[in-house]
């Protein structure tokens, strides 16, 4: 609950005060800048079900738009007052979402790449929730009006969960600016956390339950009617009682037109007013028309009314939305982030053993928190006491519980199941690993693929020769039958609305990445699953994708007298302290046992550093002995590698070999079913390992892999990488590790391990959550699953078009009869996308 605000001060940009320490004494302060109220002033707005005071109209607006937008928390942890606001009053019901203090909850910095700008680490991204959107064209429009503001550098809107991806310039153009261009085209803007997804889903089917039931009841009335006047043209009815009917008919149907309808006239609206087409043009042409001829004919009593026609085509219409709208929350489709699923507050644990509840905000590294049965871990950690189990589907998609106990990693976002746990915070905010996916599936919203981008492009111009055929019937009817020229005009405009064309591929990309997310493939870009089904090789790396990546120190051979086991592995501890290589782990228990500086790594060769004054380099052998090459400028003899199995890395000095150490490495257990299953579709593999030792071909055995190179460099790789993509192959690499960003940003799908390197994560396509390597043949088979679907959609779409336009052009089709074809046109796409949400791979 938020205590009043403590004022101090005159000055409220200098106030200390927090808000959760603040004194009734300050009750004639303004809650948002702490200066003065004036007596009577009736300005207010109530937080957290309290009316707090205000000071002016401005800061009522502000503060309005921040709790309105869900935002609440920013009252409870800012550190100081806000500055009264400034300005006209349409920049005032935007402006709070200029302070940075709210913006903290939906922008975050931008970590991709853009063509032409020179430097994106200073952009920013905004995630919104967009009310409004009814089709891919309006996608197309609210794209087409932010990008027209200077400083906005990529827009990106997903039709499906009306979220919008904003990457822009903060020292250009301003939040509000955004928030405020947006609603100009008549748009409900508001940001991208928990609380607004929710309001937003119910705002959504509430409404779409109270215009369906107004259309639903004008209906069935207006149809009684309807029946009535059909009679009486037919066996004869007094004229009085015919103008009676009409004008009941029209004082039912105008609701309908007037409020269910209304979502279609506002959209058709906007889009006429930014000189675009969307589909809702064409049905509100139709409706509008309708019923305005019908009117035109009760009030002047010539001519047939339509209101049941109207009503009728407005409730089909709205009917199949309200399915579609169901279908698509109901498969999650519409979900907010990730990291939304953070609890509020968490059990902080004092030196003394006290326990107390704080926002989660105000966790830090190296603090200790408690976990009771059912609590939702907020942060990264590792355990310290305790034993339980721990649902981490959210995170890797499986819904077995894993066991937890002293030593074991937790991470933000996952479920404590049965037992108490006490975790030592390794990482809070925005440094979790749920912030880390969050932001690699906004980065995937950003990029739209080619064929969603297509279907966009294709919507507005159906629509416009849709217009043009419509106009064409029109005019071909009234030379043959003037009376039922309308009629069939409206038809065609009904008949082939676009709905289905413009879902046809959007929903199927939706439900394929939320289904291969809990299969264990995030996807970070947008190409991914038209891509994969064009892959015919996959290239993997050997230590951390092929193994587990956690490599154990197994031998010491010291090849120096004087040197002991332990003085070299030491040695060698020291040299790997800092790195953050998987072969830099072997040597974390003797971290600490010597210091070593000048530590330099040289990719894909080893380490090299100072230790007790002298120059030592560990790794592949010939990077180790160019040291003492350069040093005694005699070449020095390259020891024999030891027989033994695993992986050896060589010890030297400038004097030449002081030890081997030998590392092994567990294979991981789905590796060689994911290498046969890859066979089976028809997928080669290869292995690419920068190692040199006899490790590489025993493990390209073990796993099946026929075709394998060692001690392959980065350049190495992607030159490996180009040469199969000369000869036409498409090249899906998997890795893990800094040695592998250059081959990872070169292939046509790049996939890293969830261990992996942020840079690593950063330049691939696909994060594996897990380490199930068998979600890429999976994923291979889903991808395929997916484009079988968009062709089924998409030839849907043009089949329906192709045989319900000559037919509506003929006459054969009443305006209400196109409704519903449209409808279940609709609904028939999108019911075929979700069956990818429940697809199950073979086997």
């Amino acid at each position: 609950m938020i205590e009043p605000l403590e004022t101090t001060t005159d000055t409220p940009s200098k106030s200390s005060s927090n808000v959760t320490s603040h004194s009734p004494d300050s009750e004639n302060a303004c809650f948002h800048c702490g200066l003065p109220v004036a007596e009577g002033s009736h300005y207010s707005v109530k937080i957290d079900g309290i009316a707090r005071a205000m000071c002016c109209p401005g800061c009522e607006a502000v503060a309005g738009a921040i709790v309105a937008g869900g935002l609440d928390n920013f009252y409870r942890f800012r550190e100081q007052n806000s500055e009264r606001p400034e300005g006209g009053s349409e920049r005032q019901r935007w402006q709070a979402y200029d302070l940075p203090q709210v913006q903290s909850e939906f922008v975050r910095a931008y970590s991709g790449t853009l063509p032409g700008i020179e430097n994106p680490h200073k952009l920013q991204v905004v995630s919104l929730l967009v009310g409004g959107i009814t089709c891919a064209a309006c996608v197309w429009l609210i794209e087409k009006q932010l990008m027209s503001l200077a400083g906005v550098a990529r827009v990106s809107v997903n039709a499906s969960t009306h979220r919008a991806q904003i990457v822009f310039d903060p020292h250009r153009v301003a939040v509000s600016a955004i928030f405020s261009a947006l609603a100009s085209i008549g748009y409900r803007p508001s940001p991208a956390t928990a609380a607004n997804s929710e309001r937003m889903l119910q705002q959504e089917r509430r409404g779409a339950i109270r215009r369906l039931g107004v259309a639903g009841l004008g209906t069935m009335q207006v149809m009684m009617f309807a029946i009535a006047l059909y009679f009486g043209g037919s066996k004869g009815i007094d004229l009085q009682f015919e103008q009676f009917f009409r004008w009941v008919s029209l004082v039912v149907a105008t609701p309908v037109v007037c409020y269910a309808a209304q979502p279609f006239f506002g959209a058709a609206w906007r889009a006429l007013r930014s000189s675009h087409l969307v589909m809702d043009v064409p049905v509100s042409l139709a409706i509008g028309l309708a019923y305005g001829a019908s009117v035109y004919a009760t009030v002047f009593d010539t001519g047939e009314v339509y209101f049941e026609s109207v009503s009728m085509f407005t409730f089909f219409l709205l009917l199949g939305r309200f399915v579609e709208m169901r279908a698509r929350h109901k498969a999650g489709l519409a979900s907010g982030g990730l990291a939304q699923l953070l609890p509020l507050a968490a059990l902080r644990l004092g030196r003394d053993g006290e326990v107390e509840s704080v926002p989660v905000a105000a966790l830090a590294e190296g603090e200790s928190i408690l976990l009771r049965p059912g609590d939702t871990v907020p942060v990264d950690g590792v355990v310290t006491e305790g034993a339980s189990g721990v649902d981490e589907s959210v995170l890797t998609g499986e819904s077995a519980l894993q066991q937890k106990q002293a030593g074991s990693a937790v991470f933000a976002g996952s479920v404590n199941g049965d037992s108490s746990l006490t975790v030592r915070i390794t990482a809070a905010g925005s440094g979790t690993r749920l912030s880390a996916i969050e932001k690699l599936v906004e980065q995937a919203q950003l990029d739209k693929p080619a064929q969603a981008a297509l279907a966009d492009r294709i919507a507005g111009r159906f629509i416009a020769a849709v217009l043009m055929i419509s106009v064409a019937a029109f005019v071909f009817w009234w030379q043959q039958a003037p009376e039922r020229a309308f009629w069939v005009a409206l038809s065609v405009l009904v008949v082939t609305c676009p709905c289905a064309l413009s879902l046809a591929t959007p929903a199927a990309l939706a439900a394929a990445t939320l289904r291969l997310q809990q299969l264990g493939l995030l996807v970070a870009r947008g190409h991914v699953l038209e891509a994969l089904p064009r892959v015919t090789r996959v290239i993997f790396d050997k230590t951390g994708t092929l193994t587990e990546g956690a490599p154990q120190l197994r031998a010491v051979h010291p090849l120096r007298t004087g040197i002991s086991e332990e003085a070299a592995r030491d040695i060698a501890a020291a040299l790997e302290a800092r790195n953050n290589h998987p072969l830099a782990r072997a040597f974390r228990p003797w971290f600490g046992n010597r210091a070593a500086d000048g530590l330099r790594s040289v990719t894909g060769c080893g380490v090299e550093g100072r230790c007790d004054g002298q120059v030592y380099r560990l790794g592949a052998p010939g990077f180790v002995l160019e040291l003492a090459d350069r040093a005694t400028a005699i070449p020095i003899a390259d020891p024999q590698v030891p027989s033994a199995q695993g992986q050896w890395l060589m010890l030297g000095d400038q004097r030449g070999p002081v030890a081997w150490l030998g590392l092994g490495d567990a294979l991981r257990p789905t590796a060689p079913d994911a290498v046969a299953m890859l066979a089976a579709q028809g997928v080669n593999s290869e292995l690419l390992s920068g190692d040199q030792s006899a490790e590489v071909p025993r493990v390209a055995e073990c796993v099946g892999i026929a075709e394998y190179r060692a001690g392959a460099s980065p350049e190495h790789k992607l030159r490996r990488l180009k040469a199969l993509q000369g000869e036409g192959e498409r090249v899906l690499m998997i890795g893990d590790g800094i040695n592998d960003v250059p081959v990872l940003s070169g292939a046509d799908v790049s996939v890293a391990m969830m261990s992996a390197a942020d840079l690593a994560q950063s330049r691939a396509d696909a994060i594996l959550l897990q380490g199930d390597l068998q979600a890429l043949p999976r994923a291979f088979a889903l991808a395929g699953k997916c484009r079988t679907i968009i062709r089924q959609n998409l030839g849907w779409a043009i089949l329906y078009n192709a045989l319900a336009l000559p037919l509506a052009f003929l006459g054969l089709v009443p305006p209400w009869a196109a409704a519903i074809g449209m409808s279940l046109s609709s609904l028939i796409v999108v019911v075929n996308a979700l069956r990818l949400s429940r697809w199950q791979p073979k086997g």
